[in-house]
């Protein structure tokens, strides 16, 4: 009997099952190899399709019935039996191939209808499937360099599942590229990007001429000649430093972009890293990183993965590589969000660990770290600790406000890459942060507004920010800047600022904490409501970023509102924040000021450094996969997507889901002009007959009449009946 792996129904092309096995069991292993696992990548991939030799299966695969077959608890079934933990390894991922890596269960219960590991290969009623003996030779000895260094701590259960998602990874990968081979006949192009050393020859030529030449003048000569000396000393360190935990500390204006990625080159070409990865808080951080890069290697060795990101199926092979390498980051540099990373390693899902192979063997640029949620700092720290020591990873922890991260890893030092951190600081130092002694109304603090040309104001509450905007707008050139809106507006908004301050007209904007971080705007002046003080110390980054005043004329000042309450979520920061002004209140920018705060924050925040307890999950010793990936999640999902139709090119994607196109190209397009807004806002807005609903995840706001281009999506309505589409 000829078994088949797959057959093409287009064609009637087919491809047999040994085929297949053998292909995805050298592909996993290829992989696995990067991390000395091969031998567990090529068991695992030999025998997560052998359900597949049931007669059942072929009778299915054949179109001789209709009725699906469970070909993947077979393989399981099989390596749970030889009772080792590689085998239970690759047997939770043979298991878990199609729908996801289970929680293990209780391992004497089969419970009908119940999805755990041990329910499964604990059936009785599983196809047979003993004919895989007649095609696949049992594997030799096989051994696991990783498990044998974690395997009978209790405490290392984290190890043991950090291992069980890379060894899952690298299947489900070489499942999918094999199978795509197969339906494709070989005509799907990927990869063809740009080798790291070839990447490390353009930036050099690059730096060469804008940064190490004498003769750029974009800044003055002094402020040029400091950020030469940093971008030297990253690149030296990246060249001689055998560490694999590192910092970078550099204040806003030190040229922090292009000396992490002179590090991370530098780095990677000495250690025979495959790849660098940016892993960045926010879209609109990413978005102007993105640019930097593209600007430098070339758009084509760019791939950008995050919620807004568009790439469709087209005409340009490029777009096309790009889009597929989104699926398993298989490019030199690649730029993501901390939800896109973090979620992924803590995922059991095929479509979100696909990917983790690919992260071994880099170097990882976590931009902006004091931004990772605090709520998850612990479990995220050791995620990254797993990477630098069994994964062959290089990580940069990369900030101007260095969060106090050092005491959180076990037994590493965290290696700072500036040797003067301070005299940096001092020498980059542009403002002066003046707390006010007493509260101020709104309306006293839109009477300082108004005194001054240019000036951004930062405010803890939507609300609030939207009630000054509403008292400031009839002054000239006057923005708000909001969640509320939707990206695409954001954008417009903030090219509107830029070129309003590039030509020195008025201006003045007012905004939510979202331009904080990574936002390039210059303003001579700076109102920042109080909250944590890295949140100051960001705002303050927005501040005489050019340098075209001096110290003592480009204030940031520190307000706190006396007919406004504190957001309960900022309490504990704001009072973290009020003992480092008793402390360092003439420079509470200062790097010992910052320590300062971190630490005390950390130590005080303890148990909530890890609020939905994932380390305590881990070391249970029930491995539960699938309810940390579901507790595991930076953004809170009690939000709901609302798609505006504002524009013409916002109706095409407006008719198409309407019509059922429901794919991942699309939802890629269609974020480009998504508002999320909580449960509560959305029941009142489903409520009032302003939204259709295509399905659970997104609806299409049918009256524009709530959605301003100015100030995004109105939550203030009368509710009413609604209409379900």
């Amino acid at each position: 009997m000829k078994y088949l792996g797959h057959k093409n129904i287009k064609d009637d092309s087919e491809q047999t099952l040994k085929e297949h096995l053998i292909g995805v069991s050298e592909l996993a292993g290829k992989f696995a190899l990067e991390f000395e696992e091969d031998e567990v990548g090529k068991l695992v991939g030999l025998y997560h399709d052998i359900g597949k030799y049931s007669k059942e299966f072929q009778k299915y695969i054949r179109q001789e019935t209709k009725e699906k077959v469970d070909h993947s608890t077979a393989g399981a079934k099989k390596l749970s039996n030889e009772k080792t933990v590689a085998t239970l390894v690759a047997a939770f991922c043979i298991a878990g191939h199609h729908c996801g890596i289970p929680n293990i269960g209780e391992k004497n219960v089969t419970k009908i209808g119940e999805t755990t590991f041990y329910s499964r290969v604990n059936n009785k009623n599983i196809p047979e499937y003993a004919d895989y003996r007649k095609e696949i030779e049992e594997p030799g000895k096989y051994h696991s360099k990783i498990i044998s260094t974690i395997s009978g701590d209790v405490e290392k259960i984290f190890s043991l599942m950090f291992y069980t998602r890379m060894i899952f990874s690298c299947l489900v990968d070489a499942d999918f590229l094999d199978t795509e081979k197969f339906m494709s006949k070989g005509n799907i192009q990927r990869g063809n990007f740009a080798t790291l050393p070839a990447l490390k020859i353009i930036f050099d030529d690059y730096i060469a001429k804008t940064f190490l030449n004498k003769k750029n003048t974009r800044y003055n000569e002094s402020i040029n000649e400091k950020r030469r000396a940093i971008l030297t000393e990253c690149i030296n360190s990246g060249k001689n430093t055998s560490e694999n935990l590192m910092s970078l500390t550099v204040a806003t204006g030190g040229g922090k972009t292009i000396s992490s990625m002179a590090f991370a080159l530098n780095n990677a070409v000495k250690n025979g890293r495959r790849r660098i990865i940016y892993v960045i808080p926010y879209t609109s951080i990413i978005e102007q990183n993105a640019k930097v890069f593209a600007d430098i290697f070339g758009r084509e060795n760019i791939v950008e993965h995050y919620s807004g990101v568009e790439y469709d199926d087209t005409e340009s092979e490029e777009e096309n590589i790009k889009r597929l390498s989104t699926e398993n980051w298989d490019a030199p540099i690649i730029v993501t969000t901390n939800v896109q990373f973090f979620e992924s390693i803590f995922s059991n899902r095929t479509s979100k660990c696909r990917k983790l192979h690919n992260i071994t063997n880099s170097v990882i640029i976590f931009d902006e770290a004091q931004m990772i949620p605090e709520e998850f700092l612990k479990p995220c720290v050791k995620s990254i600790e797993q990477l630098i020591n069994h994964y062959n990873c290089t990580a940069v922890i990369c900030t101007a406000t260095q969060p106090s991260l050092g005491i959180l890893f076990d037994n590493q030092n965290v290696n700072e890459i500036c040797s003067e951190v301070e005299d940096n600081y001092n020498f980059f130092s542009r403002t002066t942060i003046k707390v006010l002694a007493e509260k101020i109304s709104k309306t006293e603090l839109t009477e300082r507004l108004k005194a001054n040309r240019q000036v951004l104001c930062i405010v803890n509450k939507k609300k609030t920010a939207k009630e000054i905007f509403e008292s400031l707008k009839a002054e000239e050139n006057t923005f708000y800047l909001t969640t509320n809106l939707c990206p695409v507006h954001r954008s417009q908004i903030l090219q509107q600022i830029k070129d309003c301050l590039k030509e020195n007209q008025p201006c003045k904007v007012i905004s939510t904490s979202l331009v904080e971080a990574g936002v390039d705007l210059d303003f001579p002046c700076v109102y920042r409501e109080i909250a944590g003080l890295d949140n100051i110390i960001q705002a303050a980054g927005r501040c005489n970023r050019e340098r075209k005043f001096s110290k003592d004329k480009s204030f940031v000042f520190v307000f706190a509102l006396s007919d406004e309450k504190i957001i309960p979520e900022q309490s504990l920061r704001i009072n973290a924040t009020n003992l480092v002004c008793e402390k360092y209140i003439s420079d509470l920018a200062s790097p010992q000021a910052i320590k300062y705060y971190f630490d005390f924050l950390h130590k005080l925040n303890g148990d909530k450094l890890d609020k939905e307890k994932i380390l305590e999950l881990h070391r249970k010793k029930s491995m539960p996969f699938k309810d940390i990936a579901e507790k595991f999640k930076l953004i809170k999902e009690d939000t709901k997507s609302i798609f505006i139709p504002i524009d013409e090119n916002a109706r095409n994607i407006e008719e198409k889901l309407l019509n059922g196109e429901i794919s991942l190209s699309l939802l890629r397009k269609a974020g480009r002009y998504m508002v999320n807004v909580y449960l509560d806002d959305y029941k009142k807005i489903l409520s009032a007959q302003k939204i259709k609903v295509i399905d659970e995840s997104i609806a299409v706001l049918i009256d524009l009449d709530i959605y301003d281009t100015k100030t995004g999506l109105s939550k203030e309505i009368q509710e009413g009946q609604a209409i379900i589409f």
